[in-house]
């Protein structure tokens, strides 16, 4: 084994910041000595980067490390992430798993792993207190057509339901001059969009005296990006300002994500948001007023304790009267060390199953609306690799996953296309222009 290459897969659980972190991992490993492979390969290193951001998500973590196990009993396996920085001793006592690494640890790696044998205990690694003042530059680099890049980490919100601050620490972010530099790195590998991506990303700028719209105003200047997109940013941040940008910069994609959690004032004063339901509405109208062709998403959250029926029913009735173009929909999920874990008022997980499908359906509903009203609309596509039985996918600016016929020279191009049809699972056909 010493003379061949050691082969490493990356299984990664949760988020776009996780995506862009296992990338960061996986260029650490010496490629003179390391083949990355992937996760449902055989290989003799699985990492696993777990999320923690709901009951949920722990169960797929857990699942996720059984089955790695299960098919590859020999291997060496590291868990780290999240769900390892919050429970590192029950990680640790699944059967088969080697290594544990918290949120610092997980960046050092490949200096933990040099003798690959299996242990008879797993080896821990997670610091009981978060670097706060420590950034890891990440960015994602296995797809040319894409890229997902860490500009911010941690959170100061402290929202009554959520273990992120406790996973991840203190907001914080790096210099834009070094995220410049990152950019630069993407656009030179041949990457056509930069994803900007974090746990807060409206936060930015907090630790070194800097703004969003300035990191953005600078990125756009960035020779041969053609494409800029936010992740996700918090109603309360997304100012005046940051929507004029938007709409007047070609590189920066009409496409802006949300989190509302609640459409009442009562549970988002529960949830501990620092803002009530009509600055999401100010934000949503100042969207279409400036970007009438933008799509505005929004995560909600059904359930949280002490959540009645008249209170979802006002939910869904904000829903209902505003422009917003698709939900995420999320059930509480109490997570331990919240102030929502013990609030009184549990909804039962059948109520929530049942407002779940609701707000699903009046977000597909809004989603088929956009779209139909994009229908005969030309529009930029950056098309993936995939090959779809015969078919080639790629996003539009307003984020519309659209298809046309396969040709291999389309992938990683960016091409002006007509919007012709609203296709059943939420997508749309074209046909090119150019």
């Amino acid at each position: 084994m010493s003379d061949l290459k050691k082969r490493v897969a990356f299984q990664t659980l949760g988020c776009k910041l996780n995506f862009a972190e296992s990338s960061t991992m996986a260029r650490s490993f010496p490629e003179d000595a390391y083949q990355r492979v992937s996760p449902d390969s055989e290989a003799d290193i699985y990492i696993i980067n777990t999320c923690s951001v709901t009951d949920t998500a722990d169960k797929k973590c857990r699942q996720a490390i059984r089955k790695i196990i299960s098919n590859n009993p020999e291997a060496f396996v590291a868990v780290v992430g999240c769900y390892a920085q919050l429970n590192p001793g029950a990680v640790a006592q699944i059967e088969g798993v080697d290594l544990v690494l918290g949120t610092d640890e997980k960046f050092n790696i490949s200096s933990y792993i040099e003798n690959i044998e299996k242990k008879k205990a797993a080896e821990i690694h997670s610091c009981e207190k978060i670097d706060a003042a420590g950034f890891n530059a990440s960015w994602s680099s296995n797809d040319r057509t894409r890229s997902f890049l860490k500009v911010q980490d941690g959170c100061d919100y402290h929202c009554s339901y959520c273990t992120v601050p406790l996973a991840r620490g203190a907001s914080r972010n790096q210099p834009i001059e070094g995220i410049v530099k990152e950019a630069k790195s993407i656009v030179a590998a041949g990457v056509k969009e930069i994803v900007l991506t974090g746990v807060n990303v409206g936060d930015f700028g907090k630790s070194t005296g800097e703004s969003l719209e300035e990191l953005l105003r600078i990125l756009c200047r960035v020779e041969g990006l053609e494409r800029l997109r936010l992740s996700s940013i918090e109603p309360n941040l997304l100012t005046n300002d940051i929507i004029k940008l938007i709409a007047s910069e070609p590189v920066l994609m009409p496409h802006i994500h949300m989190p509302l959690q609640s459409g009442n004032d009562h549970i988002l004063g529960l949830m501990r948001r620092r803002y009530k339901r009509e600055v999401f509405r100010d934000r949503i109208n100042a969207i279409k007023e400036l970007l009438p062709a933008a799509a505005a998403g929004a995560d909600v959250i059904v359930g949280f304790p002490g959540e009645t029926e008249e209170e979802f029913e006002d939910t869904y009735e904000f829903l209902s009267s505003i422009p917003f173009t698709y939900l995420h929909v999320f059930a509480f999920s109490p997570r331990p060390g919240t102030p929502a874990a013990d609030m009184p008022g549990k909804v039962t997980e059948k109520i929530k199953e049942n407002r779940s499908r609701q707000l699903i359906r009046l977000s597909e509903s809004h989603k088929n609306l956009f779209m139909r009203e994009n229908t005969g609309e030309i529009r930029n596509v950056l098309f993936e690799k995939k090959n779809f039985s015969g078919m080639i996918a790629g996003f539009t600016e307003n984020y519309i996953k659209t298809f046309v016929p396969y040709n291999k020279s389309l992938s990683g191009n960016v091409l002006r296309v007509r919007l012709t049809k609203v296709n059943e699972d939420g997508t749309m056909n074209g046909e090119l222009i150019d």
